[in-house]
């Protein structure tokens, strides 16, 4: 008797521990490979994985078929589905961001989200050998979302968003299939091994109904020339603000602003503010304040960069390809707010100088720093100027200004304000004026504004 009950009570531990085992299995979350600087050097095949995140599992990726998608519940082809797709990794290691972008993008809209990890053929030291594996990788993503359209999903709501050679296997696949695909977003596309080459070999406007890029690091790993219908050039596509600017850095030095791409569309997901993008002809103009008007696009004013850029859609697409520019703080949160400044003195003679203009308001302090050159001031003539305060100021109580020379060795000299006048772009409200001021050299000056008289703003 006692032997039977112990042989039932094995079985039944048995039984117990099989299915808790099952459970656990059930539960494992599927992320992303990391491998390490090893498999970079011996050299890595190309193995293409899909996790899937959706609001059901946004915290445990799902790993999903490429042929049998009754396998996974959680995806519901009746939903848009957005792709990204990673770059280069030549230490092996998977993107820190991945997980970031993707509960952000849940965040903003129901929809599927895929993790396309091809680290395996992407983790590589030699470089050229993970360029060509971006045509293979376009060809299998190719075929999963072939199998989609026949499984009832629409072309129309699928949106790659592509980093650095993630970008350029987006065009592959966009155009495999014709250019039908929704959206391709292109954040800082790889320049190596795809500058000057034709179009059927990089990512090009044709590759989607809407294509968007971000240009971050254009003089190094990123691609300088426009690519898509919209091109966005954060801080003129070069040095980001607060990326090290020496090697002494160590890996920082050369990922820094090429990696700022990811994060400035992050930043773009969320609601604490947005990075307004001025058309230009040049960085040179646009930080001049050549660029200012938005006119061409109606009330909506000029694009804002970022997810939401299909508000602008229509419009675009109707201008042909636009560059735009705009400037960014050196961390989050990175938008700016940006005003005209315009100055007119009585300065018997010329005066060349830069502007540092300060607005204090309940508690807080925005600063501008107009020193990309420096600006003439002729007398009676209106000297306009560019600022991009790192604060959006809701209301400005005092404002402070600080005129510098930058000639530590020559005299000293006075700038005899007539009048100034602060405008917000973004904002519809009445400017800020201030008469009769006398600036001396690097020394700051407050005072209070006064809502301007002028009716014609």
């Amino acid at each position: 008797m006692w032997r039977t009950s112990i042989m039932s009570l094995w079985q039944f531990l048995t039984l117990f521990l099989a299915l808790t085992v099952d459970v656990c299995k059930a539960k494992e979350c599927a992320d992303l490979t990391d491998l390490d600087l090893a498999h970079a050097i011996i050299g890595t095949s190309l193995k293409i994985r899909l996790l899937l995140f959706t609001r059901e599992n946004t915290y445990c990726g799902s790993l999903l078929s490429h042929t049998n998608f009754s396998a996974e519940p959680h995806f519901n082809l009746s939903r848009p589905t957005t792709f990204i797709i990673h770059g280069y990794r030549p230490t092996g290691s998977p993107p820190v961001w991945a997980h970031q972008i993707t509960e952000l993008l849940l965040a903003r809209k129901d929809l599927n989200v895929i993790l396309v990890d091809w680290n395996h053929g992407a983790a590589n030291v030699n470089y050229f050998k993970a360029v060509e594996n971006t045509h293979k990788a376009g060809k299998n993503l190719t075929g999963f979302l072939k199998l989609m359209k026949e499984h009832g999903a629409s072309l129309n709501d699928i949106h790659m968003i592509g980093v650095s050679l993630g970008a350029h296997i987006s065009g592959f696949v966009g155009a495999n299939l014709n250019g039908t695909i929704g959206r391709i977003t292109a954040l800082d596309p790889a320049g190596p091994q795809f500058t000057g080459a034709p179009p059927e070999d990089r990512l090009d406007p044709t590759d989607a109904q809407f294509v968007d890029a971000l240009h971050t690091d254009i003089d190094a790993l990123g691609y300088r020339e426009a690519l898509g219908h919209i091109d966005f050039y954060a801080n003129g596509g070069t040095d980001q603000p607060g990326c090290p600017l020496t090697i002494f850095s160590g890996t920082a030095y050369f990922k820094c602003d090429h990696q700022r791409s990811v994060y400035l569309f992050c930043e773009s997901l969320g609601d604490i503010c947005t990075s307004r993008a001025f058309p230009c002809a040049s960085y040179k103009d646009f930080r001049d304040g050549k660029c200012t008007s938005c006119e061409q696009f109606g009330d909506a004013g000029c694009p804002v960069f970022g997810h939401d850029i299909l508000k602008w859609r229509d419009i675009l697409l109707k201008l042909g390809q636009s560059k735009t520019f705009f400037i960014t703080n050196e961390k989050a949160p990175f938008c700016m707010a940006n005003y005209n400044l315009d100055v007119v003195v009585w300065n018997e003679e010329e005066r060349w100088g830069y502007i540092t203009v300060k607005l204090h308001g309940n508690g807080t302090d925005a600063v501008a720093k107009i020193d990309h050159r420096a600006a003439k001031f002729k007398k009676f003539t209106e000297t306009k100027l560019f600022a991009q305060f790192d604060t959006d100021l809701q209301s400005v109580n005092r404002m402070s200004l600080t005129f510098s020379t930058g000639n530590v060795f020559k005299p000293k000299h006075k700038l005899r304000v007539l009048r100034l006048r602060l405008t917000h772009l973004e904002r519809h409200e009445r400017p800020l004026c201030r008469y009769d001021l006398v600036l001396e050299d690097s020394k700051e000056v407050s005072f209070t504004p006064l809502p301007c008289q002028e009716s014609n703003f």
